[in-house]
């Protein structure tokens, strides 16, 4: 059996996409071994007082963080990539950084997303769209039941439960980045410039090489090559990034080498993580990093004093 990673840094509750609630991820982070578990959900601290409270209580130490949209329209890319945003537990207790975090980060996802891409499946794809895949219209009731912070995975488990599409490519055709729906999330890397510099937070470039995984996995998700996050990367790099995720269960060998490469480079800290959501498809404790990797990244982390 695999060891588990001393430290797990990227990891979701149900306060965005995941399946555990943030005691439970704590509970399973105990299970699994893991020391230091990182929670980050999409565009949201909501999961994060929760999960410190319940680390505290299994002494599990848990670094707060969140994963932020950020939004690409370029002649090359339209989509989203996503930054770890990493930072002190008593930056939580902050009124500017929370009423900054509600004007600026949570605008990336939300109910009128949300609405706005049920617009545009149905304008594309319903039974009155410019080509008919759905036999009856998306409904916001529909994605609203499975979760008031719905992402694209929401968007997929609607279509394959009330809708029987159990095709993946078929899915993908519907909510994919290539689809003439597609309504990125996020928000545009101008704006999390300044809040990255404002506050004590050790901004990291999520999964880079995810989108170039071959073949099939759940950690492929629809991102782009790594071609596209190269050509991107100067700008993530302008706007504060100091990390990179490297270790990643949807990064293979060659990437990884890769990704390394960048890091020493640019002079980045290494990280690594799960990207848990769930218990079977992508759990906990698959990818992280070594007692020491921790420490050094640990030390990036500006301290915060209130």
């Amino acid at each position: 059996m695999t060891q588990s990673p001393y430290a797990d840094l990227h990891n979701h509750t149900t306060a965005s996409d995941g399946d555990f609630s943030p005691g439970q991820l704590v509970l399973a982070a105990k299970d699994a071994g893991v020391s230091v578990l990182g929670v980050t959900d999409h565009d949201t601290l909501d999961g994060l007082e929760q999960a410190l409270e319940a680390g505290r209580r299994h002494n599990i130490e848990v670094v707060p963080g969140v994963e932020v949209s950020v939004r690409f329209k370029r002649p090359f890319f339209t989509g989203t990539l996503h930054l770890l945003c990493y930072f002190p537990q008593g930056l939580l207790k902050d009124t500017e950084f929370r009423e900054s975090f509600s004007r600026t980060l949570e605008k990336g996802r939300g109910p009128a997303l949300v609405i706005q891409r049920v617009h545009e499946i149905n304008r594309c794809f319903g039974p009155e769209g410019d080509t008919p895949l759905l036999e009856k219209e998306l409904t916001m009731e529909e994605i609203n039941r499975l979760s008031a912070r719905a992402s694209r995975r929401h968007f997929a488990m609607a279509l394959n439960q009330n809708h029987g599409m159990v095709d993946p490519s078929r899915v993908n055709r519907i909510i994919g980045n290539q689809s003439p729906a597609y309504l990125p999330s996020g928000i545009g890397l101008g704006m999390v410039k300044p809040f990255i510099a404002k506050f004590p937070m050790l901004a990291v470039l999520a999964h880079p090489a995810a989108g170039s995984f071959p073949g099939k996995g759940h950690y492929k998700e629809v991102l782009p090559p790594l071609e596209i996050v190269e050509q991107l990367l100067p700008g993530f790099l302008d706007a504060g990034v100091q990390g990179l995720e490297i270790n990643y269960p949807g990064h293979v060998p060659r990437h990884r080498k890769i990704l390394n490469a960048w890091a020493q480079e640019h002079g980045l800290v290494a990280t690594g993580g799960s990207d848990c959501h769930d218990a079977k498809d992508r759990p906990l404790g698959v990818e992280g990093i070594s007692k020491q990797a921790f420490q050094r990244f640990q030390a990036m982390i500006p301290p915060f004093n209130a």
